[in-house]
Order: C-alpha cells, then sequence, then structure tokens
C-alpha cells in the first residue's frame, strides 16, 4: 500500500471559511474617559471581544457567520463551538459560536451574545470544517449538517463528570487478512498511520464483523480513532460485539439515532471527550468526532440506508471520504459486491483493491446454478405446489437431509411498474437522454397516449429495442406471491421461519428449517445455510431504476455469502437467466467485472457516477424559478421538467421534477450554482418550497 497521500476525486471542498462581511473600517479605540460605564451597562470581553457565530436558521442567503460582541460576564464561558443564545431580526436564536477575534468588519455597532447555553464545545474546528464541506457538496446549508451532525443537548448529562479515557488495546492478529492480495498491506499503513484507501471484497462465508473490528483495534492501539458505519442494526450488533472482545468496552461506542436523548448524548460525549476511540453505528455514526482519527470504514455501502432522508441528503460513502482525505486517514469500501461509485475509485486509482485470488474464492464460494424463468418444475405435486423449479426444490431437500437450514429469498412487494422490451426484457429507454420509458396514462383524441420518458417528458412512438430489435413493449410485474404457506407444504414436517417487515431476525439455529425472507432481511445462521433459493429474480432485474441490476446482484450477494462452501455441499439456485451480466458475476462471484460493466454503461449514458446530477422538485413555478436562474457550467444539461404525482382538476401538473447533469469536473460548479440559485430564492422571500437534491439515489 502506497505511503503517498491520495490525490482527491470527488470534488472535495476547501476547507470551510467564514462568509465575508460587509466592508468597513475597524471600529476605532475610545479613549478612557469615554469608556466609562454607566451603571449596569454590559463590558466587552477584555480579550478576542468579537465572536463569529453561526446562526441555526435553514435559509441559504443566511448561510454565514455573524459577528456579535462577547460581554465580560461571557468571556470565560464563550469558547470556540459551544453553544449560544443571540438576538437575530428581532429573535433569540439558538447558534454555535465559530471562533473569537479582535476586531470587525462590521460598521455598525454590534449585538451582544445573550447568553451561553452551555460551555461544552461541541463544534469543534475539525467537525466544523467537515460540515461545511458536507454543505458545500450537496448545495446545502451548514444548519441542515449541524442538526444531522450534534445530537441534541441534554443538560444532566453535559454535567456528569467525563469519564476516563479507555486504554489502548494491544495489536490484534490480522493474519486472517494474509487470505486477501493487499490486505496485510493495508492494515499495516493503518498501523503506521498513513493514508490508504481500499475497496475491500468480502470472501463468501467471511466473518467480516470480526475482519471489521480488527481494523479499528489496529488504529485504537496505536492510540488513534475509528469510525466503522453499517446499515442497520442487525449488521451493528454484530460488529459492536466484535469491537468489544478486542478493544473492550469502554473504548468502544455504539451511535444510532434509536437511543434515547440522554443514553444518545453520553456516548456522543465520551467520543468528543476523547474517551473512547472505536466508534460503530448506523448513518447517524458518520460525523462522529473521533480525536486523531486513523481510520473510516463503510460496509455494504449500495445500501440506501446510508444515504440519508433529511436535507442536504448526504451520503454515508461520501462523508467518510471526505473526513478521511481532510484527516489523511485511511479509508475503506467493505462488502461482498460492488457499487459502481466503488469501482469509480478503483479505476481512478484513488482506492486499491483488496480482494482474494481465484483459489481462495473457489474455496470459499457456494455453487451458483441459474434457472430460467419459465422453469419446468418437478414431478413431485409438493414441488408443483410451491411453483418451485425442479433444481431448487432438490437443493433445499439436500440441505434439510445434511441437517442445515435452507434460506429462500422472495422479492419484496410494491415496486414501481415500467416498461421493457416484450422480446428480451431489456429495460426501456430514451432515445434523447436515456431515460426509463413509462406510460402516462390518460389518452389523445380516444387513442391511448403513447409511452414517455420520465426524465424529459419527450414522447416514444417508434420504440426498437437496441438489444435484441424488437418493436414490443411489455409492462414489468410487481414482486412474486409465494408465501411461507405454500412452501411449507411443499416441505411437510420441516419448520417454517419468516424474516421481513413484521419481525426481522438476527440469526436462526444451524438445524433443517425453511427461512422465508424478503432481500435485506436474512438472517444467520449458525454454521451457515446448505441453500440459498433466490426465487423470481426477473422482478428485481425488471424494476425501473437505475441500479436494479447492481442492486439485484447485491442482495444476491448477501443471501449466497451466508451460504455454505461447495466443497461442503452449499448450493444457490437464482431464479433468472443464465445469460444476464448480473447472473454471471454470481456464477463466477465476481462483482468487480460487473461494476466495471455497470460504470461503462453509465458513462456511455450519462449517469452518476460518472456525471454529476442535481433533482430540482416542487411546483411547476417554483422549478422554473430555480431553473431560470441557474447559469449552468459549459458541460450542463437540462433534463424535463417532467410531471410527478397527482394533477389538478385543469389537468396541470401539481408537482414537478428537473434534472441537471454536468460532467463530473463541473460537479463542484454545479453545487454552487444551484446553492447560489437557492439562496437567491430565499432572499425573495418565495413561498412555495423546493427541494434540491446532489446525485439523487432515486432517478427514475
Amino acid at each position: 500500500m502506497s505511503s503517498s497521500e491520495p490525490a482527491p476525486l470527488w470534488d472535495l471542498p476547501e476547507p470551510s471559511r467564514s462568509a465575508p462581511e460587509p466592508k468597513a473600517a475597524p471600529a476605532k479605540k475610545t479613549s478612557s474617559a469615554k469608556s466609562r460605564s454607566r451603571k449596569g451597562q454590559q463590558q466587552p470581553a477584555p480579550e478576542l471581544p468579537v465572536a463569529k457565530i453561526a446562526v441555526d436558521i435553514p435559509l441559504a442567503h443566511l448561510d454565514r457567520t455573524f459577528d456579535y460582541q462577547v460581554p465580560e460576564k461571557l468571556h470565560e464561558t464563550a469558547v470556540p463551538g459551544c453553544r449560544v443564545r443571540v438576538r437575530f431580526a428581532g429573535q433569540l436564536v439558538d447558534g454555535y459560536l465559530i471562533e473569537r477575534t479582535d476586531t470587525t468588519e462590521y460598521e455598525r455597532k454590534l449585538a451582544y451574545l445573550e447568553r451561553v447555553t452551555s460551555s461544552e464545545p461541541v463544534l469543534p474546528p475539525a467537525l466544523h470544517a467537515v460540515c461545511r464541506s458536507v454543505a458545500d457538496r450537496y448545495a446545502g446549508t451548514l444548519s441542515d449538517v449541524l442538526r444531522l451532525a450534534l445530537p441534541p443537548r441534554h443538560a444532566k448529562v453535559e454535567g456528569e463528570p467525563p469519564a476516563e479515557p479507555a486504554p489502548a488495546p494491544d495489536a490484534p492478529d490480522v493474519s486472517a487478512w494474509s487470505r486477501y492480495q493487499r490486505g496485510e498491506a493495508f492494515l499495516e499503513a493503518v498501523a503506521e498511520g498513513r493514508p490508504a484507501n481500499a475497496v475491500w471484497q468480502g470472501l463468501p462465508g467471511e466473518d467480516w464483523p470480526r475482519r471489521l473490528a480488527e481494523a479499528a483495534a489496529t488504529a485504537a492501539s496505536q492510540g488513534r480513532g475509528a469510525v466503522l458505519v453499517v446499515p442497520d442494526h442487525r449488521d451493528l450488533t454484530r460488529v459492536h460485539e466484535a469491537c468489544i472482545e478486542l478493544v473492550g468496552e469502554q473504548g468502544v461506542a455504539a451511535l444510532i439515532a434509536g437511543l434515547g436523548p440522554a443514553e444518545r448524548y453520553r456516548r456522543w460525549l465520551s467520543v468528543l471527550r476523547g474517551a473512547v476511540r472505536v466508534v460503530v453505528g448506523t448513518r447517524a455514526a458518520m460525523f462522529a468526532p473521533v480525536a486523531d482519527p486513523g481510520l473510516f470504514v463503510v460496509w455494504d455501502d449500495g445500501d440506501d440506508l446510508h444515504l440519508d432522508p433529511h436535507a442536504p441528503y448526504p451520503h454515508v460513502r461520501d462523508v467518510l471520504m471526505d473526513r478521511a482525505h481532510a484527516t489523511k486517514s485511511a479509508f475503506v469500501v467493505g462488502g461482498f459486491a460492488r457499487t459502481a461509485e466503488a469501482q469509480l475509485l478503483v479505476e481512478s486509482g484513488w482506492a486499491q483493491q483488496i480482494q482474494a485470488g481465484r483459489a481462495e474464492l473457489r474455496a470459499a464460494a457456494p455453487r451458483v446454478t441459474p434457472v430460467g424463468e419459465d422453469f419446468d418444475v418437478a414431478r413431485d405435486e409438493a414441488a408443483r405446489v410451491a411453483r418451485l423449479p425442479a433444481v431448487a426444490f432438490e437443493a433445499a431437500r439436500q440441505a434439510f437431509a445434511a441437517g442445515f437450514p435452507a434460506l429462500v429469498q422472495v422479492p419484496r412487494r410494491g415496486y414501481v411498474p415500467g416498461l421493457s422490451c416484450g422480446q428480451c426484457r431489456t429495460p426501456a429507454h430514451c432515445r434523447r437522454c436515456a431515460g426509463p420509458l413509462a406510460l402516462p396514462g390518460g389518452s389523445v383524441d380516444g387513442a391511448p397516449r403513447p409511452p414517455a420518458c420520465r426524465w424529459c417528458g419527450v414522447p416514444e412512438t417508434a420504440f426498437r429495442c437496441p438489444a435484441c430489435g424488437s418493436v414490443r413493449l411489455r409492462a414489468v410485474v410487481v414482486g412474486a406471491k409465494r408465501t411461507a404457506e405454500e412452501l411449507g407444504r411443499a416441505f411437510p414436517g420441516v419448520p417454517v421461519r419468516t424474516s421481513g417487515a413484521a419481525e426481522v431476525l438476527a440469526t436462526v439455529p444451524g438445524r433443517p428449517a425453511l427461512v422465508v425472507c424478503t432481500p435485506g432481511a436474512e438472517p444467520v445462521a449458525e454454521g451457515g445455510y446448505g441453500a440459498a433459493l433466490l426465487l423470481d429474480g426477473w422482478a428485481l432485474l425488471g424494476r425501473q431504476d437505475l441500479r436494479a441490476a447492481e442492486e439485484t446482484l447485491r442482495r444476491w450477494m448477501a443471501a449466497g455469502a451466508l451460504v455454505r462452501p461447495a466443497s461442503a455441499g452449499g448450493r444457490v439456485v437464482v431464479g433468472a437467466e443464465a445469460g444476464l451480466a448480473a447472473v454471471q458475476a454470481l456464477v463466477r462471484w465476481d462483482p468487480g467485472w460487473h461494476a466495471s460493466q455497470e460504470l461503462e454503461q453509465r458513462r456511455e449514458l450519462g449517469f452518476p457516477p460518472a456525471m454529476r446530477m442535481a433533482s430540482v422538485e416542487g411546483s411547476p413555478a417554483a422549478v422554473a424559478s430555480v431553473l431560470d436562474d441557474l447559469p449552468l457550467p459549459e458541460s450542463g444539461e437540462v433534463l424535463g421538467p417532467v410531471p410527478l404525482g397527482d394533477f389538478d382538476a385543469e389537468g396541470n401538473a401539481e408537482r414537478e421534477r428537473a434534472l441537471v447533469r454536468v460532467a463530473r469536473p463541473d460537479g463542484r460548479a454545479l453545487a454552487t450554482v444551484v446553492r447560489d440559485a437557492v439562496a437567491r430564492r430565499d432572499a425573495r422571500k418565495a413561498v412555495e418550497p423546493v427541494r434540491v437534491q446532489l446525485d439523487p439515489l432515486d432517478l427514475i
């Protein structure tokens, strides 16, 4: 692993700078006679009397610091990073003291700080720089980011005595990383405190929580911090337990949004005060203020839970990349599958691959058997009842005979129907902008309206499939209606367990059972599953989504990784055509190849991550006001707007969305012009809200 500092890739903004104040001459010093105060009049602090305050107001045109006078009585408590209350536009508002200085450029008399809410420096300079950077990257405001980064204050917890710093753990045994090429070199870079960026592809059956805990313990043994972010609570529990074994319970803090206010603030303060070196958590932990960070990890970055649903909608992967680059720390994107974004890091040279050789992979992977959509069911009456292909039915029986459970993955219901080729089922795209085609509904002169693009709105009256040349279109049907009861009738005497939205199981015993789950809710089986049946793959692959193939492969590989190796009888049966790229990647267990193909296709079509995109959503008038005031970079292009949702009585859309895309080098410029356009709109006191999102996941 190279020790040189990696070059920035994702248009990382420069460190935050305070917004310029109105130019004016510095305040003149008064004579001692004039400085005599009247009784009860406040006096400025003897040193650094000017405080720069970031007010907690989510208006884009107020996204800067404002100068206030620090009174003498608050001189000791008004420290940089503390929470304060100030009077702004006649009202008392919350704010954060960013820094204190000697002079101000504001020509009028400065207002005094009203009070210091807490002298705890909850916004240290490093965290403020990260929040400012994230706000700039996503065309948001610092106020919005601070709401995500800082938990609500709990006065009683804040008054508790600080905990003693946990002792540094011993360096862990990292010999298990020798199975991966560059694995030991990466851990060596972490131990030496060198910046090293990697994309790690875990082997099937890998105890990945233990591997991540070993990497975190390596950083902690050298007195540095580590932040590990996983998608959900089940993964968090496993990683937390693994870290406790290596680092100790006092040295690890689990940060999740579901904690109570007191406990959440207590754990967060222990990290801020340096008592805890290792932080594990869901996306709420991506801003964890660890001291002297040495490692940032995101596991399974393709999971949509890593995207925060609150403005400015940051993604965990990008935030941790920003932090790793700013602090010259190590950074890892880990998972069984690989996203196009992670592949871009590899192809650009910003990150190195950590993956096992083919011999190690063949020894660990299960045997994968694809079956087509129109399979022949077994002659067994039970197989016909369950509507299982013969090979899947036999694989489940063999797993039960060997004493292991079988996993059945059924696609989640409720996906949005779209259009695909009636011959080969290739998703139908617009010839103008490569957006998805859909039926708009309604009629014109008694005839049904033709398919239209959901991005740019252009009708498609002469569709021809680019893959097979067919002119027929068909609707993509939503997920299958298989139930645990049907499968139970097919396997009499075998217990059936379900894991899904109502109840998600964490683990199941290692004995014969049929475990029916929806994607993402697969429990871990003791000793591994004997077989995994991935049913109705066409329902996942046929979704009208930019990431349909990538997401399907990720879900398949997450389930397949829980199955025993082929040498131990492990089988994976996938219900999809063998010739599809995602199926081939699963059969060969080669997500890197699929990610490279996906990235190349997105380059050709102008999709993220090859391009940067901004989504502007709101009423037609609000969207038009933003687009009309948007000076685009040279590579900029506007797609749409297109209607969303319901129509009013006159047939006009109540909401619209427009997409703005630019070449990747112009990504930072796009964020700047969009933010400035929203700021000018806020300054005009526009009433109708508008939703702006950079690099949205749901482009379709």
